[in-house]
């Protein structure tokens, strides 16, 4: 299952961005940045591919200065794979 990852350096600003996403009924998790995505310890949002692209608007028009970037994370059998997106 691939699913879209959301990575932020900012713990306060991964809240705000998933109480954001859940007021507007976008379905999102919010978990711990995987170790595999190298980008040291932080939070993440795992969106699932259907809404990626709603969800992307929402966090591009909320500008947020912590804001990594995106992934890919698929889980194959509890093994984590995360590539570019």
């Amino acid at each position: 299952m691939t699913d879209i990852l959301a990575v932020f350096r900012s713990r306060s600003q991964a809240i705000d961005c998933i109480n954001k996403m859940r007021a507007l009924n976008i379905p999102a998790q919010l978990i711990n940045t995987p170790k595999e995505a190298n980008v040291g310890c932080g939070l993440s949002l795992k969106i699932p591919a259907a809404t990626a692209t709603r969800a992307k608007s929402v966090i591009a028009k909320l500008n947020y200065s912590s804001f990594y970037g995106y992934m890919r994370i698929e889980d194959r059998s509890g093994k984590i794979f995360i590539r570019g997106f």
